[in-house]
């Protein structure tokens, strides 16, 4: 028997809800592991993120009686999809750490954009000259954040510009998923590739492991916490009105991701910046437009 979501105006208002709480939560995560940096090498912060994520998708499993080793864990997509989750995950946590908070949350924007022209090149879907020009435009929009060919290029900025491209390929592996395969396990195998990536980078950064105080473990902690409660906050809001019109909403991050870099990190905004992040959600929001229609 398939499962129905409804769509009325109520059901609605409370998807987006619980897509505007995610978004705020993976903000949030952000934000603590940025200042966890502070004191923490990032392999350390990558692993110790990892097994708490992972730790409570295993419980969350267990209650539910999902087992979490299945023969489709081993399947291409999930390979595919592992391998795609370290890359974006380490990228993604590398940007924030070592650069602005506001500016790796925009470029993270792209993601829908990246992932609607791989659905055009590796799954057929139909995608006209409309949305790949507004695709262009998007990915132009990341290109002025980053400006390459300015003073104040940095390579650090390509990290972010990874991270996304990580995501958006876990995201396309995600599509090609067995369906047998639900929310408590995805996130469990998602949280080892962290655990993978942070012992992996350990051979790069080559610092010892750092004492834990009460504040950092605090920071970890609550990192932990935002991330697992964000997770299944967009899992609930997916799930419950229509995906056209809780999936604008994914970009209320942008707004949380900004605030907190200027208000807890003292980020400032340039031009470029708020120019780039036009062009992204604007190309974003005029692509689900055009799904929706189409």
């Amino acid at each position: 028997m398939t499962a129905h979501i409804q769509t009325d105006p109520r059901s609605n208002l409370i998807g987006s809800a619980w897509m505007i709480a995610a978004m705020a939560l993976f903000a949030l995560e952000d934000a603590l592991l940025k200042g966890a940096s502070a004191v923490l090498p990032i392999w350390q912060i990558l692993l110790l993120f990892g097994v708490g994520g992972s730790f409570i998708f295993s419980v969350v499993a267990v209650l539910r009686g999902t087992p979490l080793f299945h023969p489709d864990v081993l399947s291409r997509p999930m390979k595919v999809r592992v391998l795609f989750e370290i890359l974006g995950r380490l990228f993604y946590v590398l940007a924030i750490t070592l650069t602005p908070l506001s500016a790796a949350t925009v470029i993270l924007q792209a993601t829908p954009l990246v992932v609607v022209a791989g659905a055009a090149l590796f799954f057929g879907e139909m995608v006209g000259w409309r949305r790949w020009s507004a695709i262009l435009i998007g990915l132009i929009g990341v290109v002025i954040i980053i400006q390459p060919t300015g003073d104040s290029f940095s390579v650090l900025s390509i990290l972010a510009v990874l991270g996304m491209l990580g995501f958006a390929g876990r995201d396309l592996a995600s599509r090609a998923a067995p369906a047998t395969l639900g929310t408590e396990v995805l996130g469990f195998y998602g949280f080892l590739c962290i655990i993978v990536a942070g012992l992996a980078y350990r051979f790069w950064e080559g610092a010892p492991m750092a004492p834990l105080d009460l504040h950092t473990s605090l920071h970890v902690g609550g990192a932990i916490l935002m991330g697992t409660a964000a997770y299944a906050s967009l899992m609930k809001a997916m799930r419950t009105g229509e995906v056209s019109a809780v999936t604008p909403f994914r970009y209320s991050r942008l707004l949380f991701g900004v605030a907190l870099g200027v208000v807890m990190f003292g980020e400032r905004l340039d031009q470029t910046m708020w120019i780039g992040s036009a062009l992204i959600v604007a190309s974003g929001l005029y692509i689900l437009w055009r799904g929706r229609r189409a």
